[in-house]
């Protein structure tokens, strides 16, 4: 956290909740007239917004007020664990064909033919 931030939250925030993973969520103490009061997220370790769990960002963003603490989200056969954002590590998706995992995929029927000068 930068220290600005860090003031910031020490100044002006109101602890509200912590995430499964150690995220802190914050709102304003007093919101300005007229002004819904603003809300934050202190990162635990690097900041990785796709560490938000879909709750937490539904409150986030206004499109809930209720508190997440509060709501018992139902837990469905089909949801998988939260996995953050891969992109660049070594994990990060590659489909057949991607330069990193050979860069060779099959033939399609819709492959297009390169064209050429002399219509060939």
């Amino acid at each position: 956290m930068h220290i600005g931030t860090w003031l910031h939250t020490l100044r002006h925030g109101t602890h509200i909740g912590t995430d499964m993973f150690g995220n802190k969520y914050y709102t304003e103490r007093k919101a300005r007239a007229g002004q819904r009061a603003k809300r934050w997220v202190v990162y635990k370790g690097i900041a990785e917004p796709s560490k938000v769990p879909p709750v937490w960002h539904a409150w986030l963003h206004y499109t809930i007020d209720q508190l997440p603490t509060d709501l018992s989200t139902p837990q469905y056969s089909w949801l998988k664990e939260h996995q953050p954002n891969l992109t660049g590590t070594k994990f990060a998706y590659k489909p057949k064909g991607h330069v990193a995992s050979g860069g060779v995929r099959n033939a399609s029927t819709s492959d297009y033919q390169a064209w050429s000068p002399d219509g060939q």
